[in-house]
């Protein structure tokens, strides 16, 4: 066995761009849909899923380098995995780590599962929901027809 320590994860450093850390397990490609990535990309991107992890039990792990995550994309992210951090890469070094805060409220990020809900008629309206925590859980309530969504990667644009 080489020298990294049995049952380690072994993943190549990126020189510049953004590490996304302890993601819910199995919620790295909804995080790949978010950011834009798609196959074919140009970007070089690493992906770990069901990493085993002490705090969270499993996690998942994104790399992508050469892109630095938005305000929108960081929101997104939020929702789906509100304990995942941040780190932004610069020369093979964090320069910046950070959590994701999870917004109170959300514009043209969720789509009304209700039919009847105006965001979904013709009209030129943006959803909005607010975003509510309750220990691990988080709930988005629709601002304009009260729908409450549960499971929010369903619903994510």
């Amino acid at each position: 066995m080489d020298s990294a320590k049995e049952g380690s994860l072994a993943v190549s450093k990126i020189k510049c761009g953004t590490v996304i850390d302890h993601i819910n397990a199995g919620k790295a490609l909804l995080v790949l849909r978010i950011l834009g990535i798609k196959p074919g990309c140009s970007e070089r991107v690493l992906i770990a899923m069901n990493v085993p992890s002490k705090k969270m039990g499993k996690k998942d792990i994104v790399k992508v380098e050469g892109k630095y995550i938005g305000e929108k994309e960081l929101d997104r992210i939020a929702l789906i995995s509100p304990n995942a951090t941040i780190n932004l890469i610069d020369e093979y070094e964090v320069s910046e780590k950070r959590r994701v805060e999870l917004p109170s409220t959300v514009e043209g990020i969720l789509t009304c599962p209700n039919k009847n809900c105006i965001t979904n008629s013709k009209e030129p309206i943006k959803s909005k929901f607010h975003i509510r925590r309750s220990g691990e859980s988080v709930r988005a309530v629709c601002h304009y027809c009260g729908r409450k969504i549960y499971e929010l990667d369903k619903y994510v644009v």
